[in-house]
């Protein structure tokens, strides 16, 4: 009996095939022999059925796939505000334009007008960051872990960290900050307990080789009941009379106060310096609403010994970051207005009664099988942890879906919508929904649901 996977066309075959060989002017050839070859693997793998939608239909389908840029734009109706896996915070009308102006042409990245000579890229965002926290230096490199990192690195290498045992946490991906510390070359000294640690635990712990001492914000999770931690000040007032530098691993970079909204408990960037610790470090992609990048803040001699130091150049941001980061903090100039243009802010900010009226227009616009109900959202990104927001959700109802299934057609759009599933049913939150985006989530639900 012949095998029936000796009948498959050849890929020359296939290749001069009109509606198949039509592909060639808007793809590459080297494109297209790809997927002809794997829509015949596919075949050869079914024991040589060729595909049910025809030779034509499945070598296009997997032209498309793989000429589609796997990074790719979504809208984010879960309600979680600072979404890990969707890229935490969208930026702001001001930065994406400074991006777009850097990248279309050549940028003054390290040279400087005045001078008409070589500058430096650290000097991009400093000034601004200087005026809006009072610091007495600033440096931006590529991410918080990096900032961190060329932190210990610069001020603890070849020398003791002491630490508190409450706050050898783990953040996403893995990233520990034992791990990092031994990466730095400094040497982690472990003081207190998990739920207790004073500043005597430090006291006891310094030595004639402690470099630093380390306070880390537990910004993901929270420790309650029977607890304590040393402050910041204090902490500071002890690395002084040590001989010894302070570090705060802020992380989430908030620079605008938020218990007006109901979100209390996150120190802020100014309270964090108050505390006059040398250094500290948080991220630029959470609460301060900006591009990902890791910020350090602090006096002049421990920012320039980050700067100075060789990892520096490993961890430097690019014109994009610093173009981003530069045009969201100048609209911090003006906290209404970054209130009101940083999407973050806007979002975490928004009240009920907006998000109501915005749910009601989406409800509508879906049809008779979508609803509205009372949820919450999340701030997500390791931020105000256990922090709920009140909200409005729309919660849809298919006939011969399950809500597994729905959420895979929304997530199967042009542009791909990502929800929650919630009590069993699909659910949208209009708070992490831009404006702009209504329409487009509307005519994709109804598709979904119709389909």
């Amino acid at each position: 009996m012949t095998d029936p996977r000796r009948r498959l066309p050849a890929v020359d075959v296939l290749l001069a095939e009109p509606a198949i060989a039509a592909l060639a002017a808007a793809h590459p050839r080297s494109l297209l022999v790809r997927a002809v070859r794997e829509t015949l693997d596919v075949a050869r793998a079914n024991g040589g059925e060729p595909p049910a939608e025809g030779w034509a239909a499945a070598v296009h389908e997997r032209v498309a796939r793989a000429a589609a840029p796997s990074l790719a734009p979504v809208i984010n109706a879960t309600g979680v505000v600072l979404h890990t896996n969707l890229g935490r915070a969208p930026l702001a009308r001001p930065a994406i334009d400074a991006m777009a102006r850097v990248a279309a042409g050549y940028s003054a990245l390290e040279y400087d007008l005045g001078r008409g000579a070589r500058g430096s890229r650290h000097a991009h965002c400093r000034d601004l960051l200087v005026e809006l926290t009072g610091a007495a230096d600033a440096l931006v490199v590529n991410n918080a872990a990096a900032a961190l990192l060329l932190a210990l690195s610069a001020l603890a290498r070849d020398g003791e960290a002491i630490v508190s045992r409450g706050e050898l946490i783990e953040i996403g991906g893995s990233f520990r900050i034992p791990d990092i510390l031994a990466r730095s070359g400094a040497r982690l000294v472990e003081v207190g307990t998990t739920n207790r640690t004073h500043l005597r635990d430090y006291a006891g712990a310094v030595t004639h080789q402690t470099r630093v001492l380390l306070k880390v914000h537990r910004s993901n999770f929270q420790v309650t009941g029977f607890t304590a931690d040393a402050p910041a000040a204090e902490l500071a007032q002890l690395a002084r009379a040590s001989g010894a530098a302070s570090l705060y691993d802020l992380g989430s970079g908030l620079l605008l106060d938020l218990s007006p909204w109901g979100l209390a408990g996150e120190p802020t960037v100014h309270e964090a310096l108050a505390s006059q610790v040398d250094l500290v470090a948080c991220s630029g992609d959470k609460l301060l609403g900006g591009p990902q990048a890791g910020i350090l803040l602090g006096s002049e001699a421990a920012v320039q010994a980050c700067h100075k130091d060789p990892l520096a150049r490993a961890v430097r941001s690019d014109k994009f970051t610093l173009a981003a980061l530069e045009a969201t903090l100048a609209l911090y100039r003006d906290p209404e207005a970054a209130r009101r243009e940083i999407p973050v802010l806007r979002m975490l900010t928004e009240d009920v009664e907006s998000i109501r009226r915005r749910g009601e227009a989406l409800t509508k616009d879906v049809g008779k099988k979508a609803k509205l109900i009372d949820g919450e959202s999340e701030v997500g990104g390791g931020s105000f942890p256990g922090a709920k927001l009140k909200t409005v959700l729309v919660q849809l109802t298919a006939d011969r879906l399950t809500a597994d299934g729905l959420a895979g057609r929304l997530r199967e759009a042009e542009l791909p919508i990502i929800a929650r599933i919630h009590d069993g049913h699909v659910v949208l939150d209009p708070r992490t929904i831009l404006p702009e985006q209504t329409a487009t989530v509307a005519r994709a639900v109804r598709a979904a649901l119709d389909a």
